[in-house]
Order: C-alpha cells, then structure tokens, then sequence
C-alpha cells in the first residue's frame, strides 16, 4: 500500500494515549513510505498524525473544503493541501486517493467515514481494505455492536470481518497488506424467482 486514508477526531480527546497512538501512526507511515492522506486539519488527532509524518520525512495529503479552510483550521505545512467545495468530495477525493482506510478514535466524523468506506467495499465498488486502530479499548462498544448486529442476521459474517481491527499500527498495517476482500454478494437472502 502506498497511500491510506485517516480518519480520526478533529480534538484530542480526553485520553492521552489517543494522541501518542496518532503520532505512532504518523512515524510509522513516514518510516514505511506510506502517503497520510487526510482531512487536512491541523488540529486534535489529525493534527497529530499530520505532524509526525513530516517531522520523520514522509509525505501527507490534505483534503479539505473550502469552508473549512476559511475558518484557520487548514494544516499548511503538508506535502499537498486540496481544497474541494464539499464534504461530499473531500470523502470521495480521499478514498479516490488512498489504498487502504483507517479510523483512529473519533466523533460523529469519523464514524461517518469509516461506515461509508465498510458500505462501499461491501457493495464491491473498492476492494480496499479497512481497519480500526482500537486505542484504549476506545471501539469496544462499537465491535460489540458490529457483532450484535451479525448474530441478529442484520450483517454477514463475511462482511463483518471486512473490518480490520488492531491495538498498535504495526500489527494493523500487517492485517492491511494480507487482507483479501470477501467474495460473497452484500445481499443476505436470495431474491424470488
């Protein structure tokens, strides 16, 4: 993989390791020659991870919507920064420029792009793969959920397994390189005939 996407919160949270696992993230991609791409903020988390990929040499990508920008929460020190009209396109420009997506902790946000990349893969429209990088037990609830979800027969399996999730970047990027995505349709029961 040569680039993957992060999302993450745009505040750091209230748990310091958030932070020290972002900057993990950021020396670890710069050390493996993989492009950050991101949101192209310079603040909380993303800030973070931003910061350690160009402090250790690597490269980073910035997408952002102009509105964004506008309010001085643009990371200027990037490899590159786009600058898109919507939120809309910032997602589908940084999936578009990514190889793999991984969520570090976050709100509403991240959440909302995590579970949108996990819906287009199970659609087959990217055979990308995807992963959490569970800080602190931070995804638990959500895991529990995913798994609640399955044994209700509301999600395959197969497609719950779609998501990578991992306590340290070394042991997810490895997960990442030998992930092959499922070859089952996303349908859970076969139309009439």
């Amino acid at each position: 993989m040569n680039s993957i996407a992060v999302y993450c919160g745009s505040s750091a949270g209230l748990d310091p390791r958030f932070t020290e696992q972002a900057t993990f993230t950021g020396q670890a991609f710069a050390q493996r020659g993989i492009t950050l791409v991101f949101g192209g903020g310079k603040v909380g988390l993303m800030g973070a991870v931003a910061d350690a990929v160009m402090q250790n040499g690597g490269r980073a990508i910035g997408v952002i919507p102009d509105f964004l920008k506008q309010k001085e929460v643009a990371h200027m020190g990037l490899t590159e920064l786009e600058v898109v009209e919507t939120m809309h396109q910032r997602k589908l420009r940084m999936a578009d420029l990514s190889d793999g997506f991984i969520a570090l902790p976050g709100g509403f946000g991240t959440l909302e792009e995590l579970f949108e990349v996990l819906t287009w893969g199970q659609l087959g429209l990217h055979h990308k793969p995807v992963g959490v990088l569970n800080v602190a037990g931070f995804y638990d609830g959500l895991l529990h959920l995913l798994d609640h979800m399955t044994q209700q027969g509301l999600l395959r399996p197969e497609n719950r397994q779609m998501l990578l999730v991992a306590t340290t970047i070394d042991e997810l990027l490895t997960q990442m390189h030998a992930w092959q995505p499922p070859r089952v349709e996303k349908w859970l029961t076969p139309p009439l005939t």
